[in-house]
């Protein structure tokens, strides 16, 4: 139950939200970029959001899309296996356009190892609540 009484605004709470839609925005283009990581970033926002701006904090809440992710994340750290399967379907075209583009071995590896570092971690996530 969400406590009624209006917060303060405090100082700080602008750049809690400019950080919110940055981190918003990052994974709006990651939708259409799959070099960028949508869910991280709209989880992100959520907990930004949440320290600069409740209202905005249960916009994102109340989304079709994002909502239940956001949900399901903050109650159990839950990923579901649709957003495993697509985040790292995302990574790996990622990587194929990478190495498609003939980018230099360096970057090749680094992006290697976080890709690699990013699917181990979506992965390793429990798919649905534990209990």
């Amino acid at each position: 139950m969400t406590d009624p009484t209006p917060r303060p605004q405090s100082a700080t709470a602008p750049l809690w939200v400019a950080a919110g839609w940055l981190a918003l925005l990052l994974g709006a283009i990651g939708i259409l970029m799959p070099v960028l990581p949508t869910t991280p970033f709209v989880l992100l926002a959520a907990f930004l959001f949440g320290k600069g701006s409740p209202r905005l904090r249960g916009w994102l809440l109340r989304h079709r899309v994002f909502g239940p992710i956001i949900a399901d994340w903050e109650a159990n750290g839950v990923i579901p296996v649709p957003v495993k399967w697509l985040a790292c379907t995302m990574m790996g075209l990622a990587a194929g356009i990478a190495l498609w583009a003939r980018l230099p071995w360096p970057v090749l590896a680094f992006q290697a190892a976080c890709l690699t570092g990013a699917a181990w971690y979506v992965l390793s996530r429990p798919s649905t609540p534990r209990g």
